[in-house]
């Protein structure tokens, strides 16, 4: 409940009744009002919290009245209560899903346990409840608001967001506003204004002359400080129809700005889906709040709707697209003492990862083991990642996941390997070709939805899964091309380059289309390898190979896969720029997830539409082997698209403060314009700072740049915290292919570094992508 929400005539003293109403108005905002499940959230309940086997406690969980935060009791007299965002919740998982739960409850307690899941670095927190119906009651009321509060459109995300910080501002929750609360207010959404103009702005407001603001009032000044100048500005030059926008006035601002191909029918449509006064709607106008609403929601958005679902070729070979993946995907931090995990791989199977990689050793009771080999990072069961790999990977996408093997293992240790890859993956595992024949190219994503491949060592080439005397016994193989680097960067001692090692028939066996050779040199690989022979890359050779023979390495990957690692160097899991890799056609550009950087900006943006399946078609002049494109040397193709891209950033919206704790700390944000692609596309751009406004900060600053190839080009925003003295801080950032753009007047979302979406933030620009004559 806000200000916005009560008339203070109808006041009660009662604190009781008081609360209910609070409770009341914000379950209303999410949809939910006299909802059981949110009513069962705000009575709470005990639960016993569980970190170890001997570390389990009784705490009390409720949901705050502002039904965005979780409360949990600390149960010491100095400490404050433990509190959560419902946006910060990535998920909620019945069961013992964890690897806490899984370690330290009991088989027979599955039903009472569940998890609940954070976006960031936080650790899960993991519950069991007195019984299995009260378990499901929390997961079920807990998944009911997390959903509403995804579900509410922009403008309801704002204005949630608006009223809850007026509430935190009201300090004696008399539902009233005086000039101190009102200036605490203004720095809790980030704006930092001098004493004279909050004082003008309150008295504008103040009507009654009472010295404080109420009811109404309240209303005046929600409307005045949320009132968007610039979208008033382009409304009125629209609106040419008794001062509304009529479906002809639309379709020409459809028409000359947001230059689409649309029709009279398009603007009806539009005007039925996002008008919100039914009056306008009936003689088909659009308000200016009708207009708000639509630049605030899909159509309005940078990202080409059409885009945003599976909108490509999904029927050709596997090697045809940009593939998502993982580089040492069990670990949660560094390289050398982080801890492993199954919940690594949940994330990043989440995010569309579709090639993950497991480093497996022989662990202690038989029993396999994944780790970096030769460092301090913690273990995990490879059973246990292969059965959250089975739990997970269709999750966000059905098509298929290479499981990319790293085996150190003794032959028995590989033969139980099998045994688990075929028992817990069952028919999902790929262990023989598609069809009845052999075949002479990949098959696609399509037929291949659902389906696990292994990438790994074979004995035998694939022909031998067509006869039936494919009696090969367990044989020597030479070492991956990784590992075998990996030692060297170790300093062990190099093995010779015959240095062979053991591998199991069954382990084999399941190697179909991603067997791992050795490279040693393109012409070598046109001659000798199948195509279902693939190398991997350590970056420093990768870039020497894209740099120097880009042609010759864009047709290697025309027929075969390519798999490009990161250095082992990078003992900090930093990444390196997948551009340019991506530039000469490699599928596999593995990155390190747990990190975020520009790197991990740069692979979301390129796999952020088409679904985000995790599949993404590549040009075609990297399909076609008449094709004679280098990314570092362009010459005439179809490759050569010459274009002039304008950009102005015109305002952001409700940028997140950066230090919640310091009530005084307010952003001076700047946007950088950043264009990823060929090396003559590279180019980026900057805004002034703003001091002291993160809430709506206005640029109005324009930006030309020159694109030669755009379908390999990738846009992003960076939005910083200006600081004369040090480096900036990161604010916030959004990234997408530039064929993916819409022109004209777009919103832009905004991503946190960890590339989940920052509730209400974003930035409004116009975009125009001309064909150079």
């Amino acid at each position: 409940m806000s200000c916005l929400d009560k008339d203070p005539k109808n006041t009660n003293s009662n604190e009781q009744k008081q609360e209910n109403k609070v409770k009341l108005g914000n379950g209303k905002r999410l949809g939910l009002e006299g909802d059981e499940n949110l009513k069962f959230l705000l009575n709470g309940g005990e639960l016993v919290k569980i970190r170890s086997s001997s570390w389990q406690r009784t705490r009390f969980i409720k949901l705050q009245e502002d039904c965005e935060t979780l409360s949990l009791d600390s149960q010491k007299i100095f400490k404050k209560n433990k509190t959560y965002t419902i946006d910060e919740i990535e998920s909620v998982r019945i069961g013992r899903q964890s690897e806490g739960l899984n370690k330290y409850t009991d088989p027979s307690d599955e039903d009472r346990c569940f998890s609940i899941i954070f976006n960031d670095r936080k650790k899960n927190l993991d519950f069991m409840a007195a019984s299995p119906e009260e378990a499901k009651q929390w997961v079920n009321s807990l998944e009911k608001v997390i959903s509403n509060m995804r579900n509410l459109n922009h403008q309801q995300k704002s204005e949630h967001w608006i009223i809850s910080c007026m509430r935190k501002a009201d300090k004696n929750g008399d539902n009233m506003m005086s000039l101190k609360e009102l200036k605490h207010f203004l720095r809790q959404i980030n704006v930092e204004v001098s004493d004279t103009y909050a004082a003008e702005l309150f008295t504008q407001c103040d009507e009654s002359k009472s010295g404080t603001l109420e009811g109404s009032e309240i209303k005046i000044f929600y409307n005045l400080l949320t009132k968007r100048e610039e979208v008033d500005v382009i409304y009125g030059k629209y609106s040419q129809t008794n001062g509304q926008m009529s479906a002809t006035d639309l379709l020409n601002f459809l028409l000359n700005e947001q230059r689409e191909t649309a029709t009279l029918k398009d603007a009806l449509q539009l005007i039925e889906k996002y008008e919100v006064d039914p009056t306008a709607k009936q003689v088909n106008c659009m308000t200016k709040d009708g207009f708000l609403m639509y630049l605030h929601q899909e159509d309005g958005c940078i990202l080409n709707p059409a885009h945003k679902p599976i909108y490509q070729d999904m029927t050709q070979p596997l090697n045809h697209y940009f593939i998502s993946s993982s580089h040492n995907t069990y670990l949660m931090e560094d390289q050398l003492k982080g801890p492993s995990s199954t919940e690594a791989y949940i994330k990043a199977l989440l995010k569309s990862c579709r090639c993950v990689e497991l480093d497996i050793w022989d662990g202690a009771n038989g029993e396999p083991v994944i780790y970096h080999g030769h460092t301090l990072t913690s273990k995990v069961l490879f059973r246990d990642v292969i059965q959250a790999i089975k739990n997970y990977a269709f999750k966000t996408s059905e098509y298929p996941v290479i499981l990319s093997l790293e085996n150190h293992c003794s032959l028995e240790q590989q033969k139980l390997m099998a045994h688990y890859l075929t028992s817990i993956l069952g028919d999902a595992l790929l262990t023989k070709p598609l069809g009845k024949t052999m075949p002479t190219n990949f098959p696609s994503p399509e037929e291949l939805k659902g389906r696990f491949l292994i990438k790994g060592k074979r004995l035998n080439k694939l022909d031998a899964a067509f006869t039936n005397n494919n009696t090969m016994e367990d044989g020597n193989v030479s070492e991956e091309d990784e590992a075998a680097e990996l030692n060297k960067e170790n300093g062990q001692k190099p093995k010779s380059k015959k240095s062979k090692i053991k591998l199991a028939k069954e382990l084999s066996d399941i190697v179909i289309y991603c067997k791992s050779v050795h490279f040693n040199g393109f012409e070598h690989s046109r001659e000798n390898q199948a195509f279902y022979e693939m190398s991997s890359f350590k970056e420093s050779k990768a870039f020497h190979l894209s740099e120097t023979s880009a042609t010759a390495f864009m047709h290697h990957n025309m027929d075969k896969l390519s798999r490009i690692y990161p250095a082992g160097s990078r003992t900090d899991s930093s990444n390196y720029n997948p551009v340019p890799m991506w530039n000469v056609g490699c599928q596999i550009v593995a990155l390190n997830f747990q990190t975020p950087c520009r790197e991990m900006y740069l692979n979301q943006g390129r796999f952020l539409p088409n679904g985000f399946c995790g599949y993404v078609l590549k040009p075609e002049f990297q399909r076609s082997l008449s094709s004679q494109f280098d990314p570092n040397k362009l010459t005439k193709g179809p490759w050569l698209k010459k274009k002039t891209f304008h950009i102005m950033v015109i305002s952001g919206q409700q940028l997140p403060k950066l230090n919640k704790n310091k009530e005084k700390s307010i952003v001076d944000p700047l946007v950088r314009v950043e264009i990823h692609g060929v090396p003559a596309d590279n180019a980026r751009k900057e805004t002034h700072h703003i001091d002291n406004n993160g809430f709506n900060p206005m640029w109005n600053e324009s930006f030309q740049f020159e694109i030669n190839v755009p379908d390999l080009a990738l846009l992003q925003f960076v939005v910083e915290d200006y600081d004369a003295a040090s480096q900036n801080d990161f604010i916030g950032q959004y990234c997408l292919p530039l064929t993916s753009v819409q022109s004209g007047y777009r919103r832009v979302p905004l991503f946190t570094k960890r590339g989940d979406p920052i509730s209400s933030a974003g930035l409004f620009v116009h975009l125009m992508l001309m064909d150079v004559q």
